[in-house]
């Protein structure tokens, strides 16, 4: 699940860098999206282990993601122990994806609506790295602002990166995945 804002004010926004990395992923595996009810679009993956992944994104904000995605695990029979949420990292070094199970939502309203409406906090999470902004910008103006030039250069490599640790987390999980895909020389 790619989190993110609809509508082309927030396409390229730091805060839509978890829907625009699974959109991409569907795209690298020659997939496209296609509409599911009202909850959002959705894309589906065969991994050559025979495990499907089915990639999605919300149609609704961020900051009210929970019921689609609810609704959409419940369509697709998935326990949210399965569930992989991708989605902007304040905390992280822009381009940096670090994976995790649980655990707070950090102040991330996203995650924090879908940790409500599951009623657990219990699934996966492939952080991606945003960074904190410099001064004085609020960070809620920070994330709906695009990236400078020089990250968004990166973000090919990134989204990557992401499809990589999607791919892990369901086919050797997270430990596996883990050790695979974060780097020694940056902080957890």
């Amino acid at each position: 699940m790619g989190l993110g804002n609809p509508g082309p004010r927030y396409e390229l926004t730091r805060h839509n860098v978890g829907e625009r990395a699974v959109v991409a992923c569907a795209g690298s595996a020659g997939e496209t999206f296609s509409k599911m009810k009202s909850h959002g679009m959705t894309a589906s993956v065969k991994h050559p282990s025979d495990v499907r992944l089915n990639l999605a994104t919300t149609s609704s904000f961020m900051n009210v993601s929970g019921a689609p995605v609810r609704a959409m695990l419940a369509f697709y029979k998935i326990p949210p122990e399965r569930l992989i949420v991708v989605h902007d990292e304040l905390d992280l070094d822009p381009g940096v994806v670090k994976l995790k199970k649980g655990g707070g939502h950090a102040g991330h309203n996203g995650i924090r609506d879908i940790a409500h409406a599951l009623g657990t906090p219990e699934f996966l999470r492939v952080r991606v790295g945003i960074g904190r902004p410099e001064g004085r910008i609020p960070p809620a103006d920070y994330v709906l602002q695009k990236h400078t030039a020089e990250q968004e250069e990166q973000m090919a490599q990134t989204f990557t990166t992401v499809c990589s640790a999607i791919e892990l987390l369901a086919t050797e999980g997270l430990t596996a995945a883990q050790g695979r895909i974060h780097s020694p020389s940056s902080g957890a």
